[in-house]
């Protein structure tokens, strides 16, 4: 069996970093910074995938009328609730809420858009 060697490559590269996180002083806070500055990357091109979404179907946003303020609420409860997962798993009654307020963000999705391809 022959071992490619680009693959050899980046096994090397990803146990050399692996060292330094894991031997180098304050390595885990550079990999915590690291983890951070990759996660704000990632909301803020999610952020831009939205805008794009938005400019190219604003007048069928426009279109829906009142249930238009029945979605941005629904969004505004779904990213709320989501952010605060973890604290609400942590009891009983944080499941259940978090339960409910996803399936209600969920269903008015759901209608709205139910709604919305009828007419």
């Amino acid at each position: 069996m022959r071992i490619n060697t680009a693959v050899a490559r980046n096994v090397v590269i990803i146990m050399a970093i692996a060292a330094v996180v894991a031997f180098a002083p304050g390595g885990g806070t550079g990999a915590g910074v690291v983890t951070t500055a990759i996660s704000l990357a990632f909301l803020a091109a999610l952020g831009w995938v939205m805008m794009i979404m938005y400019r190219e179907h604003r007048t069928s946003l426009y279109s829906l009328g009142n249930r238009r303020v029945a979605l941005y609420v629904a969004g505004g409860v779904l990213a709320i609730t989501l952010t605060g997962t973890s604290r609400l798993w942590s009891t009983s009654a944080g499941q259940v809420a978090w339960l409910v307020l996803v399936g209600g963000a969920v269903y008015t999705f759901v209608a709205v858009f139910i709604s919305a391809r009828r007419y």
